[in-house]
C-alpha cells in the first residue's frame, strides 16, 4: 500500500470520526480527531503533510458540517503552521509534553473557530466545549503510539 494511500485514509477516518453525531451534552467532549492526525503526520512527515493539507482538511470539515465555508480551513492552517514550525522541538520533547502542547493548541483551535464564526453570524461561546482540548491532552499519547505503529508497518515514509 502507498504511503499516500495510509496518510489519506487515516483523514478520511479522522473526517468520519469527526462528523459522527454525538448525544447532547457529549458533543462538547469530543475531540478534535482531526486536529490530533494532521498534527501526528505533520510531527512525523513535515515533508508530506503541511500547511496546505491542513486547509484542505479544515475545508472538507466545513462542507461536511455545513458550517461557514473556510473559517475551520483558515483555523486549521493557522494552528498546524504552528506545529509545522517547531516540528523539530516537539519531536524531541516527552510525550507528556507533547500531549499538553497539543491539548493547548486545541484550546486555541476552538477559540479561533468560534472567534471566526462569531465575526460572520451570531453564535454564543460554551465554556464546556474547552473541556475538549483535555480530552485531546488525554488521547494524544494513545493516538500517537498507534498512528506510529501504523506509519511503521506499512513503511510510510
Amino acid at each position: 500500500m502507498h504511503g499516500r494511500t495510509v496518510i489519506w485514509g487515516s483523514f478520511l477516518i479522522a473526517l468520519i470520526l469527526q462528523t459522527i453525531p454525538w448525544p447532547g451534552f457529549l458533543d462538547l467532549l469530543r475531540p478534535s480527531w482531526l486536529l490530533l492526525v494532521t498534527c501526528y503526520w505533520v510531527l512525523a512527515l513535515p515533508h508530506r503533510v503541511n500547511v496546505g493539507t491542513a486547509l484542505i482538511l479544515g475545508l472538507l470539515w466545513d462542507l461536511l458540517i455545513g458550517s461557514t465555508l473556510g473559517i475551520r480551513g483558515m483555523m486549521m492552517s493557522l494552528v498546524i503552521y504552528l506545529v509545522a514550525l517547531n516540528f523539530l522541538v516537539l519531536r524531541n520533547m516527552a510525550l507528556w509534553q507533547q500531549a499538553t502542547f497539543i491539548g493547548m493548541l486545541s484550546i486555541v483551535l476552538d477559540g479561533l473557530i468560534f472567534f471566526g464564526e462569531y465575526l460572520i453570524r451570531d453564535v454564543t461561546f460554551n465554556p464546556m466545549s474547552l473541556w475538549s482540548g483535555l480530552i485531546n491532552c488525554i488521547l494524544w499519547p494513545w493516538l500517537f503510539l498507534l498512528m506510529r505503529r501504523f506509519r511503521r508497518h506499512w513503511h510510510v515514509r
